[in-house]
């Protein structure tokens, strides 16, 4: 293949603050259509609202499994494949040394991107499907950051689930006052910015999803089941008081939700409120639509070059 030509079987590759993720995909006339979706929790972005740096521990076992990711990429025959990290690697003063790591176990390199470009590609992501983006608002939280966006652009906000749980939620369950500081905090955080607005929402990622299959007590997670599913602002008030009550343990023993995911699941829930609030929203619909299909639809059009080899 040749740069600038169009590839049929892409990969896009997201390494975000909470979980690194996976996407290979077809291109066809009629979209995208997955060929392997896989998610895992790597907590690469733990501690780096305080220290600023990426940890030894985080980048390891982001590289492990960014290692085996490379391997799925090239055995499933991939043409071309983008990898990029997200909010940890862009605040991180270690974030070279996050890059290189990155690049020997893919076998090809990874961009850091912008909030912006972030931002536009869970965008074409999540709407790719809607008959109207004019009229959608897409909400997605990241461990690090949330990003709101329209198709005339958005912001970046830096809240988001791990970085609230670390500064606010520190115990399970929550006290009052840690509730209280937390929805005081992604508000102040959030209302700093100029917030799009649209009759229509869509909420995208991993908390969204989460919160939905909870909502749906579904005996198990899957993205797939909970496509579409509609929370409103009581809906995610109650979750967030239910989640609050709950230790660690019960969090983890909640069948629809990711273990990896219960410690900082409540402040995803509190980000998720308050982005409702503050947005003026009755409800959102949630997909699991974002920014790794964006990154494929960038890549099917030939934006990006072929892979490394085996």
């Amino acid at each position: 293949m040749t740069p600038g030509s169009a590839a049929r079987r892409v990969a896009a590759v997201d390494m975000g603050t909470n979980s690194t993720r996976l996407l290979i995909a077809d291109r066809r006339e009629t979209g995208l259509v997955d060929v392997e979706r896989i998610e895992t929790v790597t907590g690469l972005g733990r501690g780096v609202d305080r220290s600023a740096r990426l940890s030894p521990d985080g980048i390891e076992r982001t590289a492990r499994v960014l290692q085996s990711y490379g391997r799925r990429i090239r055995q499933a025959g991939v043409q071309a494949a983008r990898a990029v990290a997200t909010s940890a690697a862009r605040d991180a003063s270690n974030r070279d040394e996050f890059v290189e790591a990155a690049t020997r176990a893919l076998g090809f390199r990874p961009d850091i991107i912008s909030g912006e470009e972030e931002a536009g590609l869970v965008f074409a992501g999540a709407t790719g499907g809607t008959r109207d983006p004019g009229a959608t608002v897409v909400v997605d939280i990241g461990g690090g950051s949330t990003e709101i966006v329209t198709d005339e652009g958005g912001v970046s906000t830096d809240i988001g689930s791990i970085r609230l749980t670390e500064r606010c939620l520190p115990n399970h369950p929550a006290t009052v006052r840690d509730l209280a500081a937390a929805r005081r905090e992604a508000a102040r955080v959030m209302s700093a910015a100029d917030l799009p607005r649209r009759s229509y929402a869509m909420g995208a990622a991993g908390t969204w999803t989460s919160l939905a299959a909870m909502h749906l007590r579904l005996d198990s997670y899957d993205s797939h089941e909970v496509e579409g599913t509609t929370l409103g602002v009581e809906d995610a008030e109650r979750m967030v008081a239910w989640l609050g009550s709950l230790s660690l343990a019960d969090k983890k023993a909640i069948r629809s939700l990711n273990p990896k995911r219960a410690p900082i699941i409540l402040g995803g829930a509190v980000v998720a409120e308050t982005s409702l609030r503050l947005l003026g929203l009755k409800r959102i619909t949630v997909t699991g639509h974002d920014i790794l299909d964006g990154v494929c639809l960038s890549v099917a059009g030939g934006q990006w070059p072929v892979v490394g080899g085996p």
